[in-house]
């Protein structure tokens, strides 16, 4: 990309950092995915050219390094990526308090659901198999879900497994969303009948422990009645 021309540190680091898509890039692998596949549900709007772009770049920029074992290919920060890890979540925890209204073109499903498998409490689910069904009563397409936990493995399908189900959420993703990101707590939502948990009463209680939230749902939040900063619509 085009330099800013100035020695200002912060200019130079834009001039890496600021192309579309190059951050959430970096938080994927900050969150632990290492191969292609894994990188492109994490950003599921990006496409699979860009995605190649972008690893090359930040690879030639000394931020990723590609190892190769057999065939296995692995993309990894290295020591100047991982440094950008608490700038990136503070950048992450500053939008959780400034920028909290969600339009409905950020509600991804696919997002959504690779975020909640992984980040299952597998000390808190059950030994053996367990089986979770979400269905998103707003969605004529991707609205039912599966995760399978059995021992280590956590599987998310967008297809019936085969398996039997343990436990259903039935909810609109706005609500799901929400509720993962910490804005509505999980005992509020069922509450008030915006999400239904279906299934056994001890499955019913687990669940709100097996499913950890975001990263940013501790967060604090500004009083309701503070302004919020806003995306600017193009002129």
């Amino acid at each position: 990309m085009t330099g800013y021309g100035q020695f200002c540190p912060i200019s130079k680091a834009m001039e890496l950092l600021d192309e579309r898509w190059t951050v959430l890039v970096l938080r994927e692998l900050m969150l632990g995915s290492t191969h292609f596949n894994e990188l492109r549900r994490g950003v599921p709007r990006m496409s699979p050219a860009l995605l190649s772009k972008r690893l090359r770049s930040l690879t030639r920029a000394g931020l990723v390094v590609r190892r190769t074992d057999r065939g296995d290919v692995r993309y990894e920060l290295t020591e100047a990526g991982r440094e950008l890890g608490p700038i990136i979540e503070s950048v992450g925890a500053w939008a959780v308090r400034w920028m909290p209204d969600l339009g409905d073109a950020d509600l991804d499903p696919h997002l959504l659901m690779w975020d909640v498998h992984r980040n299952i409490d597998l000390q808190a689910v059950p030994p053996g198999r367990t089986v979770l069904h979400f269905a998103f009563t707003d969605l004529a397409q991707s609205g039912r879900w599966w995760i399978v936990v059995d021992g280590g493995d956590v599987d998310l399908c967008d297809f019936d497994p085969g398996h039997g189900v343990d436990v259903t959420l039935t909810t609109d993703l706005r609500t799901m969303v929400r509720v993962w990101r910490g804005d509505v707590a999980w005992v509020e939502a069922m509450r008030d009948g915006r999400l239904d948990v279906a299934g056994p009463s001890q499955a019913r209680r687990g669940v709100v422990r097996w499913l950890m939230l975001s990263p940013f749902a501790k967060v604090p939040r500004l009083p309701a009645d503070s302004p919020a900063v806003r995306v600017a619509e193009p002129a």
